[in-house]
């Protein structure tokens, strides 16, 4: 939307007027007024860019649209000119003496040229702004709310109210619990909250479950309240007292009662002297407002008789905020199976005919289908729907197929689905607008790690600061507000952070729709072949870069190259001279040898990903990237980091690190390669991220610059010496945010001795590799830890006595020799919140006990070459709330026992719902096969797979990410 570029106008002018004033001179009373328009245009800009979204909008692409096009650009050639002018400012003679003089008056030519051309483009845009202005009178555009969907979803929402029976499939599970919640419980007042994105059926489930004969025979009255965007608490309030009266045939209120005339206060009086001594279940159905719950419950009160309000709605807030005074149970609908997918699409595409079957013919264009719907029941019934209308040819049905996107936005069948998903992008605020949009820049089915993603939303500008907090954390913020939204799918880690998020495929489309009409992004793949015209602000190329060096410009914020064969010099350099004022860029996985010499010209350049990439060396103009905040080295040959980063002082996360693959970790100590750090890198004092650092490089003077970094949060290093301990501990002490620390020692015979508590009590993650002659002192009063990670510790004393009432400890970790006994014993009423326990390569360990009553919590667990352990350890049967268990590289004997057929100890792992067991096979280190034992219906997945992949790093989730790479 054009509101987009224009807030972010706005955000950056209001800073450059603050705090450049004097230096704009001339050129600043211009920008005041420019600002000053865009403020008083933005007003109007809701209702422009809704006016121009309409389809047949009798005003076209000569009317609003134009209008709003204008304003963009507009907006875009201002970013572009104070991005030019901080170039220009940045680039002013610094140094002192007789030669920077002499240079100081050359530039002071220069200046005044410069300075002069600022204000005549100023002046230009002013002129150019205040005719859009005048134009949008024309228009006749006015301040507005946000317009009022429900009309546009009134269709697709009557037919979930009125759905057939035999329509609805999948909902078994959900509905029986909703009617459990419903209907048996407290006697307290109960909110049932059935939260999910648009078109997963909500509606549906909750008509179903309220329309049940048991739910009506439970309660005394009852109403159902469609609320949706627009709604006023008057509205809802008398067309629940008009449900209660029809639904109990009772007379209507009395003559001298005149609800059309009550206000808010008496009509809540009314319902509430009606609810009184009566039973009751009302369903408010699609609710975005987060703060309805506060309006509406003094209304539907607690009269301790079991009543029950169900509410749908897209937002996980909607239904946390019922929390803050009532009892509330959420059910987070999920798609469909791949099973129940297939099951209701021919139920719709072959209805009427074929009796509800499939003919083999269209199986597997079909089956192509319905996977791209994504287990959306709305899109698979709609899309079920056209094709009972089509003749039943596969060559028909694969046209369709190969151009879904392009149905959904035109077909009239198949439209109203992206209307339906569409509110929910319309009814975020401008910021998280173009945090979503900015998934368009992955590929379809892409897996978002999140760290890089909000690294580089804010290198992009997206993030504002806020008070107390990191834009790192306001970036948190702004994922999980999507998450609850119901517009990202998230993968969680075990302390309950985003590991890595991806969108649904029809909410790509929707992304790519809307980033290519406001020119904010385009994804260009093999498949097209038109050429990019007009502005774009980024660019993703999974295609051959060099068709592209023409639409590369100084409007170029972002440029991402995805899975491309290869990088001619041409285009690294047309990168350079063509996009000045570029903030992000992304070379990850790209066949790139040499980073250009002249690279440290995009002074603008805050996000720098040189990941995967076969580069041995960065060239020393690194040095001039002043606005530089992420430089991502991981699994690159460079083995050296030059001196000229440490002028790089708004550096806020440096990752180097290079995993050697080909080695068995088993077998050599130094398959992990970090990095060395030269200089004072005391300097680089906004770092958060620092990794991997050789620390017998620089050795005690090193660890000692390091205690200047006080803004450290993740922190690894390797090649440590004992000696170095002491140094080390006086450096953490001043990282009063340190959340993760991770420790390789310089061999596997070199002790690992600092005390922790002191240091860090706030820390997280820790990662130990290296010999301990015993657990680091205090390690039990880490209160915060959730995840500890143990290789090579050699400990002889059981370590489970002193980590058993850790009071956050979710992941354990132990492998590589971390333990050299005969014998594991978890206790009864420890390890409280342990929820996954890894136990790998253990040479020693024969048994492993687990009372009754201990790891209450825990719900993975993985067993990997442990040699000596010959009988599954009988404790597994106490642990009820398990839901994986994998047996890797296990004795035959062990792995005999536990075999459904035949196996005496099966009974023991019986429980667990999915439990399967992998080899190694092959030359390759971590090729496995699997094999199921009982999987409770996702045997027929794993059989697909055949051999898969088991990446030892799946278990450093911590700083390094080092599974991420295996992804």
């Amino acid at each position: 939307m054009a509101e987009i570029a224009v807030s972010f106008v706005l955000d950056q002018l209001f800073p450059l007027l603050r705090d450049k004033a004097r230096t704009l001179q001339g050129a600043h009373k211009e920008f005041e007024d420019v600002k000053d328009e865009l403020e008083s245009i933005c007003a109007f800009l809701k209702d422009a860019d809704t006016r121009a979204a309409k389809d047949n909008n009798a005003l076209d692409d000569d009317g609003i649209k134009s209008w709003v096009r204008q304003l963009r650009e507009a907006a875009f050639q201002i970013e572009d000119l104070v991005d030019e002018y901080l170039i220009y400012q940045q680039q002013w003679p610094s140094h002192s003496g007789i030669a920077a003089s002499l240079c100081k008056a050359a530039s002071l030519i220069k200046n005044l040229k410069r300075r002069h051309r600022l204000a005549s483009d100023a002046q230009d845009i002013k002129s150019r702004v205040c005719g859009i202005k005048e134009r949008s009178e024309r228009y006749g555009f006015h301040c507005s709310s946000r317009e009022s969907h429900s009309a546009k979803s009134h269709d697709t929402r009557m037919a979930s109210l009125f759905m057939e029976e035999a329509e609805v499939v999948g909902v078994e599970a959900a509905r029986d619990e909703l009617i459990g919640w419903l209907v048996e419980g407290t006697t307290d007042r109960t909110v049932i909250s059935v939260v999910g994105m648009g078109g997963l059926g909500k509606t549906t489930l909750a008509k179903k479950v309220y329309d049940d004969t048991n739910v009506i025979a439970n309660f005394e009255c009852r109403a159902w309240i469609t609320v949706s965007q627009s709604y006023t608490i008057e509205g809802l309030l008398r067309n629940m007292l008009d449900q209660f009266y029809k639904e109990r045939r009772e007379a209507p209120v009395p003559a001298a009662v005149d609800l059309s005339r009550m206000d808010q206060e008496s009509l809540i009086e009314e319902v509430r002297s009606y609810l009184q001594q009566k039973r009751y279940v009302v369903v408010f159905d699609d609710i975005w407002n987060v703060n309805f719950w506060g309006q509406i419950e003094f209304a539907v009160y607690d009269n301790k008789k079991g009543s029950r309000v169900m509410i749908t709605t897209r937002s996980m807030n909607v239904a946390e905020f019922c929390k803050r005074s009532a009892f509330v149970n959420l059910h987070n609908l999920r798609p469909l199976s791949q099973e129940k997918s297939w099951e209701l699409f021919c139920k719709k595409a072959f209805r009427f005919d074929l009796d509800g079957r499939c003919p083999e013919e269209l199986a597997d264009i079909s089956f192509e289908i319905v996977k791209k719907c994504k287990g959306l029941p709305l899109a698979i019934m709609a899309i079920g729907g056209l094709l009972s209308t089509k003749e039943k040819k596969a060559i028909q049905w694969r046209k369709l197929s190969e151009n879904l996107s392009l149905e959904f936005e035109k077909n009239p069948h198949l439209s109203g689905i992206t209307k339906i998903l569409a509110l929910s992008y319309d009814d975020l605020p401008y910021n998280l607008k173009a945090c979503f949009l900015y998934f368009g820049l992955y590929p379809e089915d892409y897996l978002v790690n999140s760290e890089r993603l909000i690294w580089q939303w804010i290198a992009e500008g997206f993030v504002k600061h806020e008070k107390g907090k990191t834009l790192e954390q306001v970036a948190e913020q702004y994922l999980t507000e999507l998450i609850h939204r119901s517009l990202v799918q998230a993968s969680i880690e075990v302390d309950g952070k985003v590991e890595s998020c991806q969108v649904h495929d029809l909410f790509r489309d929707l992304i790519v729709r809307n980033m290519e009409d406001l020119s904010f992004a385009r994804f260009v793949t093999k498949e097209d072949q038109s050429p990019i015209v007009g502005i774009t602000r980024r660019l993703a190329i999974a295609n051959s870069p060099d068709d592209f060096i023409g639409s590369l410009s100084s409007s170029t914020r972002s440029l991402h190259v995805f899975r491309v064969e290869e990088l001619s010099e041409t285009f690294l350099k047309s990168i350079v001279k063509k996009c000045r004022l570029l903030r992000v860029l992304n070379f990850r996985d790209a066949p790139l040898g040499q980073v250009p010499e002249n690279l440290g010209k995009l002074l603008h350049l805050r996000y720098l990903s040189l990941r995967n990439t076969d580069i041995r060396t960065l060239p020393k103009s690194i040095g001039k990237l002043q606005n530089l905040e992420t430089l991502d080295l991981r699994q690159t040959r460079v083995r050296e980091i030059p001196k000229e980063i440490n002028k790089l002082k708004k550096l806020r996360h440096l990752i180097a690190y290079h995993l050697n693959f080909k080695v068995d970790f088993r077998m050599s100590w130094d398959w992990e390669k970090g990095v060395q750090m030269n200089g004072a890198v005391g300097s680089l004092t906004s770092l958060q991220t620092l990794c991997l650092v050789k620390a017998n490089h620089g050795g005690v003077q090193l660890l000692s610059e390091l205690g200047k970094l006080n803004q450290l949060r993740s922190l690894a290093l390797s090649h440590m010496k004992r000696e170095y301990g002491s140094v080390l501990h006086v450096s953490i002490r001043e990282m009063h945010h340190l959340e993760t620390l991770e420790i390789t020692a310089i061999d596997e015979n070199e002790v690992i001795d600092f005390p922790l508590v002191s240091s860090v009590p706030q820390l997280q993650h820790l990662r130990l590799r290296g010999k301990l002659e015993k657990l680091p002192d205090g390690i039990q009063q880490l209160w915060y830890l959730v995840r500890l990670s143990l290789s090579y510790s050699k400990l002889g004393d059981d370590p489970l006595e002193v980590l058993q009432d850790m009071p956050n400890l979710m992941h354990l970790l132990m492998y590589d020799a971390a333990y050299e006994g005969k014998s594991l014993h978890f206790r009864e009423k420890r390890f409280l919140k342990l929820n996954e326990l890894t136990l790998k390569n253990l040479y020693g360990l024969n048994s492993i006990l687990i009372d009754k009553g201990s790891l209450p919590n825990l719900k993975r667990v993985k067993l990997e070459n442990i040699p000596q352990m010959k009988k599954v350890p009988f404790g597994i049967r106490h642990l009820v709330n398990l839901e994986d268990l994998y047996f890797v590289d296990m004795q035959n004997e062990l792995v005999e026992s536990i075999d459904p057929i035949g196996g005496q100890q099966h009974w023991i792992i019986e429980h667990v719902p999915i439990v399967y067991v992998r080899h190694k096979v092959g030359p390759k280190n971590f090729r496995f096969s699997t094999r199921p034992l009982h999987n409770n219906g996702i045997a027929a997945l794993l059989k697909c797979f055949g051999e898969c992949e088991l990446s030892i790093f799946s278990e450093f989730s911590s700083l390094t990410k080092a599974h991420e790479i295996s992804k």
